[in-house]
């Protein structure tokens, strides 16, 4: 019996990756796979969902699979302007599609890349709404697909909590990888800066490893040198949009300095 592959689905209002914004006209389909054949060895295939300027487009290389639209509809290019507060009149986004965790670093990787080319090719910047940072053509690093670094993904950042009275640490970006997002506390006036470097180095054993431990496990990191505890879980309100946290605390190994 001949086994049928399930062909990959567009969401068209699923949350974007990326939104671009444009410093000059929208590339057109040619432009994108000749930029990408050249940079990545190609061949990218591109298949749209209807035909027009709006139209979302599946982009695939080999076996990994992201979506993108060239030209937003007006009225939502000038709404993203007016969040992001820049000058950009027109924009274009890039969209995940469905894939097993295992190959989330991948596809992720396949999507920024995506990404990258809409903005080198319009000189334009990008946004990236999971992590919440801005990259300007001169900003992306691009790399080999085994040379894969969390930082160029997802951030580390810190606030105050004024509900605890301490200092809260936290990720943006592992959501784009199927997982949650980390935290920890700690009390105020402590140096930030190695908290902000081993949560770094946390959050990219976690896409290594492709999940999260379950609350209430310890796990061991010998390549960090650290016991890590999941504490809790807990998901942000609707309004900040909904994003599954789990807080964390760790310590050094028994026998490590």
């Amino acid at each position: 019996m001949k086994i049928r592959r399930k062909s990959t689905k567009l969401a068209r209002h699923a949350r974007p990756l990326y939104i671009i914004g444009y410093s000059s006209p929208p590339p057109h389909l040619a432009e994108v796979r000749t930029w990408f054949d050249l940079e990545y060895g190609g061949p990218l295939t591109l298949k749209e969902d209807h035909v027009g300027s709006s139209a979302l487009v599946l982009a695939g290389h080999g076996p990994w699979n992201a979506a993108f639209q060239l030209s937003l509809p007006p009225e939502e290019a000038t709404s993203w302007k007016e969040r992001l507060h820049w000058g950009h009149p027109q924009a274009g986004l890039v969209l995940p599609t469905s894939a097993p965790t295992s190959r989330a670093i991948d596809q992720i990787l396949h999507a920024a890349r995506l990404a990258r080319g809409l903005t080198l090719l319009t000189g334009g910047t990008a946004y990236d709404v999971i992590a919440h940072t801005y990259l300007n053509p001169s900003d992306w690093k691009d790399r080999p697909l085994d040379r894969f670094k969390a930082g160029d993904h997802l951030v580390v950042d810190q606030e105050e909590s004024v509900d605890r009275g301490s200092e809260r640490f936290y990720t943006r970006g592992l959501t784009k990888f199927k997982l949650d997002e980390l935290e920890t506390f700690r009390p105020l006036g402590l140096p930030s800066r190695p908290v902000l470097e081993s949560l770094m180095d946390i959050a990219e054993e976690m896409l290594q490893t492709g999940h999260c431990p379950k609350v209430g496990a310890t796990l061991e990191i010998p390549r960090l040198g650290l016991t890590l505890q999941i504490i809790r879980h807990r998901t942000t309100a609707p309004s900040e949009g909904a994003v599954p946290i789990r807080e964390i605390v760790w310590g050094q190994q028994a026998g490590k300095d």
